[in-house]
């Protein structure tokens, strides 16, 4: 690390730290952020010409201390008329980022669209930003260590700024962060940071998040990050050879959809992830047997994430590659198929009621009588649920003031990341994200642009365009 100062039309900007391990294009982000000079706009003065963004720095020869001229005009500050129409770009930044309905973009700082993409994705869940600004009031607990602390102080504070910001911003302070808690993100070549996997960094920052947004010293009830992403499985795993057969819990934060010549829709590729065959000691037999692992949900979150098993060992090349079959996935995601017997009897209730809410938008009038009734059982299965001790793995998380929710098993799509490529250590991440507003963002990047539906279902693959790699539902819920 060594300080320049440069010189940028009547000013001096002094002491700007310039981290040799990374790329120029992280300087001239340094630069935006003090000037207000795009990057692409800049010409910075160097040996041998113009600082290009991929540029090698111990080759340039910048010194500590040297002082560095650049050249480049800032974004135009306009100022708001004395009277008359008052247009978007004349409202304060916080205020344009509502008219224009998104936030700005994120600076790639040298193959970080991996990251980039799943923090545009995640910060569109509003229940986590929330969780997030409270965490500064409980801060650090003994239970979570230094880099996780800071690591969820970084996702706090580069939400906050996106949320406030229509220029794009550079996620410098969370990647340096996230290298420090995660070594691998850091990995080099040739000088150059690697392209990371995009899932990856999406389950580590999650896991992280889970570990300090809990409540110190309290129940699994108020984790945040399992009330918003957590799936419980129950697993039934049987031996056919020996017939020995036991039962297994689990908790995770995404379904797998697994992909074979014969999957061609989300709904099977689930149904080929919620089966696996396992090799494990088999006491009745004294020797190792394969054993049918079936798994059924057995509660559901607020927020529903399914990674597409795209990437795969090629042992014959030694590397990963990439299965570009295309499948398709739904806007709307019902998942009472998956569940267990126990879940459903749980969901019937909700369901009715969305049935008989959806109906009359519709002018289907719904029977009173079984409404009102389905309507008192969901009430009932409340009062069980909580009388017997066995949890409501039905009820959905909420926010401050939001009346009691039920879950119907029923998800929208809400968030899509892509990689475009064929090789899983190259290529490129994108985040497509659906606004409050119902309309579509492309996130790519520093450059968000507005999409429709229609481009979000051709993300299913088949060829070398962006195809969904992660994707996220909400739930639809109905208020008791």
């Amino acid at each position: 690390m060594i300080t320049v100062s440069v010189k940028w039309q009547k000013e001096l900007l002094k002491d700007v730290e310039i981290d040799m391990t990374q790329p120029p294009y992280v300087f001239k982000c340094q630069l935006y952020d003090l000037t207000g000079v795009p990057p692409e706009r800049q010409k910075i003065m160097v040996k041998g010409g113009l600082l290009k963004d991929d540029a090698d720095w111990s080759t340039l020869g910048v010194k500590q201390g040297q002082k560095l001229m650049m050249m480049g005009t800032a974004d135009e500050i306009v100022k708001s008329p004395e009277k008359g129409t008052v247009f978007v770009e004349d409202l304060p930044e916080e205020e344009q980022v509502v008219a224009i309905g998104h936030t700005a973009g994120l600076f790639n700082l040298g193959n970080t669209c991996y990251m980039n993409s799943t923090l545009q994705c995640l910060h569109s869940v509003p229940e986590l930003k929330s969780s997030l600004i409270k965490y500064s009031h409980s801060g650090r607990t003994n239970d979570v260590d230094q880099t996780s602390h800071m690591l969820t102080i970084a996702t706090r504070d580069l939400f906050s700024e996106l949320d406030k910001s229509v220029k794009p911003v550079a996620p410098m302070q969370f990647w340096m962060v996230l290298r420090k808690k995660f070594p691998q993100f850091g990995q080099l070549h040739n000088g150059v940071f690697m392209q990371q996997d995009a899932e990856e960094c999406w389950a580590q920052l999650l896991y992280t998040l889970s570990q300090s947004l809990k409540s110190p010293g309290s129940s699994e009830n108020s984790d945040a990050v399992k009330a918003l992403f957590g799936i419980e499985l129950n697993s039934r795993v049987h031996c056919q050879e020996s017939n020995e057969e036991t039962s297994e819990a689990e908790s995770v934060y995404s379904l797998k959809c697994h992909i074979s010549h014969e999957v061609n829709h989300l709904h099977e590729g689930l149904k080929h992830g919620l089966k696996s065959e396992l090799e494990k000691a088999s006491p009745a037999l004294g020797r190792s047997a394969i054993f049918l692992k079936e798994s059924r949900i057995n509660a559901l979150p607020r927020y529903l994430t399914v990674q597409f098993v795209r990437f795969f060992w090629k042992r014959e090349s030694n590397q990963k590659a990439k299965i570009l079959r295309k499948v398709d996935y739904p806007l709307v995601l019902d998942v009472y198929d998956f569940c267990s017997d126990d879940l459903r009897k749980k969901l019937d209730a909700p369901r009715q009621i969305l049935r008989n809410e959806e109906g009359k938008k519709f002018g289907l009038k719904g029977s009173e009588k079984s409404s009102t009734g389905k309507e008192n059982d969901v009430k009932m299965s409340d009062a069980e649920g909580s009388s017997n001790g066995g949890g409501e793995p039905s009820v959905a998380p909420m926010e401050e003031g939001e009346k009691e929710a039920q879950l119907t098993g029923i998800y929208d799509l809400v968030a899509v990341l892509t990689h475009k490529g064929r090789s899983a250590d190259s290529g490129h991440y994108v985040g497509w994200v659906k606004q409050e507003n119902g309309k579509w963002i492309e996130f790519d990047d520093d450059n968000p642009k507005p999409r429709v539906e229609d481009d979000i279902t051709k993300l299913s693959g088949g060829g070398d365009w962006h195809m969904a790699y992660i994707i996220m539902y909400k739930a639809r819920v109905v208020s008791v």
